[in-house]
């Protein structure tokens, strides 16, 4: 089993920044990739961004630049770093951990970003 917890949310203004973090623990098979989604308020959830065990990184076209994924496997975290915020990043923003890189089945309980 793993378990996934999320950190770094909060309320920013309009041009500022945040670093979110994921630690992972439990089985380590389990958390082969580790993805940032989030759930933006009245909206459907969106995937941002996933990082392989080599630190190959993937962002879906439809974000821009501003999301960079990263992983610190000495400390079983994952980090997604959002510039240049605005009000349409608003929303809960949670990690999920992938044994295959396919799957996501492991998820955290979710760090609120609010952006205004």
């Amino acid at each position: 089993h793993v378990q996934l917890v999320e950190s770094g949310g909060g309320s920013v203004q309009t041009g500022g920044s945040l670093r979110l973090s994921c630690v992972v623990s439990g089985h380590s098979r389990g958390s082969n990739c580790v993805g940032w989604y989030r759930l933006p308020p009245g909206k459907e959830r969106e995937g941002v961004a996933t990082i392989d065990p080599d630190g190959k990184t993937d962002y879906p076209h439809t974000l821009s630049g501003r999301f960079t994924i990263s992983r610190e496997n000495a400390k079983n975290t994952v980090y997604l770093e959002v510039n240049s915020l605005t009000p349409e990043d608003t929303a809960m923003y949670y990690c999920a951990a992938s044994g295959n890189c396919l799957n996501y089945n492991y998820w955290g309980q979710g760090t609120q970003v609010t952006v205004s």
